[in-house]
């Protein structure tokens, strides 16, 4: 019997029609192993995966597969974006073993859950010296009836491994200006200046270095760091990784170019790189600022900000106020009729005639990088910007051609909303709802664009309302929930962080103390119980699900570790609060920084993004005076804008010495200066002059007053 009928997983979902008796994770489905003493298939893999999809149609549709498979497996299959932790734990035994990994993820594990066998995807028919799927089956089916005490025996091995491999980076002490140079320089050598981003095909969005090399050059000056940023910037929003009609990004490009994406659409990467763009405008904001960027690239970056936001907002907000997890890779081939990869997207020149009639579609053609030939499959191309005038059209062009190429989008967005839409996986992690909550309420404040400000405030109330337990005894976080419904799965220490750094970001730019409160609540429990005693993190909760390792990763791949994330967000509260606990607990996590930073950059960019602020304070900035009044709401503005790596601000009226009458610890007896509104600027223990002046507050900002 397939169990999968009842579950809230979108991915699981789509395998609950499958011939396979598919079981979720629970504890019921190891009992069932016992019972039977046949071992487990643990199958994980998620719902914009295009390979996952592959291997379910080939395999898991197959009745005589399936036969096999119930007959001497129980199989247990898990959403990797639900169950971060078991996947982690399994992906690191996978990669321990084979040097490699990804999705779909195939492990087989004795009833108590210790895994032997691994691999990720696996054909039909041998192919490309893989075994066919079956073969493996068998495989594995032989060893567990005729030499079970041998694979004992590797289970065994594997979990002691795993257990002998627990971090101890607490102990390693903040990292200092010589570790992040260090940092810096390597990754220049690992920079494709040529093409933008940092080694070799497949490539991905590098959101967290990019970060980082911003603040690194507020912090320092470095001109090197701002111009990988800014470059790499560029070439990803000339290529076909970016969404050139709709906006928003692919996972990854499967070539150096930022050519071909692998067309999923994530909401973790969308909300990095839209906060990258905005902090990128940022860095740049005034026209004919002697940093050595052009112009025409501070246009783009703000383009593609706002054009990502509403990406967002369009295409992945659901009913409830909060964003969907993805859109799949594949959709359906209109011509076709089946399913593939970058239907949904690619374009031919017939195409783009038919749409626009000759004379605009040869335009667009020319413009795209839009051949006969193709530039990716069967003759379709991946619309891309290979000409100069990204932000205002054609090379060379006017006003009239700017608006030309504007309608041209246009009607090309209209014709592919008619096409098969990929499908979206509606479930809402709350880890990467705080990354969009950020990203939002920033650009909302950075482009006047209040309607951004309201759409992550109403993300974050939907995270309040649905994913927040304050039951005595039992606070928690949830990690999912779906039509607003929570799913059952406790949050794991990214969701924690990531949630706390989207409400002071909310707080920030609302001056709604409250979200302050909430990030508090969140942060106190990282402290009671994701901490070890000598200040690294774990993954889990200390009364979470029991694994056969307790996960603990702090790199940073595709989003901010919950290490990282977690640093970053306690070092915030402390700078909003004055909170030593959540500063010293900061400060010891990033001892991972001091110990990675150096070695491999490339995989902890939010932690030293992080270590940035840490030694640039962070500076902490208090606006006080009426909401309404212009003169505040220019300084309010100012300190936003300021460039000073996680600067904290607080904003509101002033309150008394002991915080009383507001939320804002920060302003607490800050007073008004000849009855005007007015800006403190403090940092190290050390306060500038109190000031009414935007440009001498930007000043104090280390930014240039746009």
């Amino acid at each position: 019997m397939n169990r999968l009928a009842g579950v809230t997983s979108p991915y699981l979902l789509q395998h609950a029609d499958n011939p396979v008796d598919w079981w979720p994770w629970t504890p019921d489905a190891f009992e069932e192993a016992r019972r039977r003493d046949v071992p487990v298939l643990l199958s994980v893999g998620y719902s914009a995966c295009h390979w996952c999809h592959v291997m379910a149609h080939e395999s898991f549709e197959d009745e005589l597969t399936a036969a096999y498979m119930n007959e001497h497996f129980v199989n247990v299959k898990v959403d990797r974006e639900e169950r971060p932790d078991i996947d982690a734990v399994y992906m690191e035994a996978v990669q321990a073993a084979t040097g490699h990994g990804g999705w779909p993820m195939t492990v087989f594990l004795t009833p108590e859950g210790e895994p032997f066998y691994f691999g990720t995807y696996f054909p039909p028919e041998p192919r490309h010296g893989m075994p066919s799927f079956m073969q493996v089956l068998e495989g594995v089916r032989a060893a567990w009836v005729g030499r079970r005490e041998e694979v004992a025996d590797v289970a065994q091995k594997i979990v002691r491994d795993l257990a002998g491999r627990q971090l101890d980076y607490g102990k390693a002490g903040a990292p200092g200006p010589e570790e992040l140079a260090q940092a810096l320089l390597g990754l220049t050598r690992e920079y494709d200046a040529p093409r933008g981003g940092f080694g070799g095909a497949p490539k991905f969005p590098p959101s967290m270095v990019l970060e980082f090399l911003l603040r690194h050059h507020a912090r320092t000056g470095s001109e090197g760091a701002l111009q990988m940023a800014a470059d790499t910037c560029e070439a990803m929003a000339r290529g076909g990784i970016y969404d050139q009609l709709g906006g928003g990004f692919a996972r990854y490009s499967v070539d150096r170019e930022w050519v071909v994406p692998h067309f999923e659409k994530m909401l973790y990467d969308n909300a990095l790189l839209c906060r990258v763009y905005a902090h990128l405008w940022r860095a740049t904001a005034r026209d004919g600022a002697d940093d050595g960027i052009d112009d025409g690239i501070r246009e783009l970056a703000r383009r593609v900000a706002l054009d990502t936001a509403d990406f967002m907002v369009r295409e992945l907000r659901t009913a409830q106020g909060g964003f969907a997890s993805a859109l799949d890779a594949d959709s359906e081939d209109p011509v076709s009729g089946e399913h593939v990869e970058g239907a949904y997207y690619a374009w031919t020149p017939a195409q783009l005639r038919e749409v626009l009639g000759e004379e605009d579609g040869e335009l667009a053609a020319a413009y795209f990088g839009v051949t006969e030939e193709g530039t990716f499959e069967h003759g379709m191309s991946v619309l891309q910007l290979p000409e100069d005038g990204l932000a205002a059209g054609p090379a060379g062009g006017t006003e009239a051609d700017a608006e030309r190429m504007a309608g041209i989008r246009r009607r090309l967005l209209a014709a592919r909303d008619l096409r098969p839409a990929p499908g979206r996986d509606d479930k809402i992690v709350a880890a990467w709802n705080g990354l969009a909550i950020a990203a939002l309420a920033e650009c909302g404040a950075y482009f006047d664009r209040p309607d951004l400000v309201e759409r992550a405030t109403e993300a974050a109330d939907l995270l309040v309302r649905v994913h927040f337990d304050v039951a005595a005894g039992k606070a928690r976080l949830a990690r999912t929930s779906k039509d607003g419904q929570v799913g059952p799965n406790a949050g794991v220490l990214e969701d924690y962080g990531d949630v706390a750094e989207g409400f002071l970001a909310l707080a920030s730019v609302t001056g709604e103390g409250v979200w302050l409160e909430f990030a508090g609540f969140l942060l106190d429990l990282v402290l009671d119980r994701f901490t070890a005693e000598d200040g690294s993190l774990y993954d889990t909760a200390h009364d979470a699900e029991k694994l056969i390792r307790r996960p603990q990763d702090p790199t940073d791949t595709a989003a901010p570790s919950g290490w990282t994330a977690a640093a970053g967000a306690l070092l915030s509260y402390a700078a909003h609060t004055g909170s030593q606990a959540h500063r010293t607990a900061a400060e010891r996590a990033l001892g991972v920084v001091h110990a990675l930073g150096p070695r491999v950059p490339r995989f902890i960019g939010h932690g030293l993004s992080v270590a940035e602020a840490l030694l640039d304070g962070p500076r902490e900035v208090a606006v006080v005076g009426p909401a309404q009044d212009p003169a505040f709401e220019a300084l309010h503005r100012t300190a936003l804008l300021g460039t000073a790596p996680g600067a904290v601000v607080a904003a509101g009226l002033p309150q008394a010495a002991d915080g009383s009458g507001g939320e804002f610890p920060l302003l607490a007896e800050r007073t008004l200066v000849h009855d005007r509104p007015t800006a403190y600027v403090c940092r190290h223990f050390v306060c500038a002059r109190p000031t009414t002046d935007p440009v001498e507050l930007a000043e104090q900002l280390g930014t240039v007053h746009p």
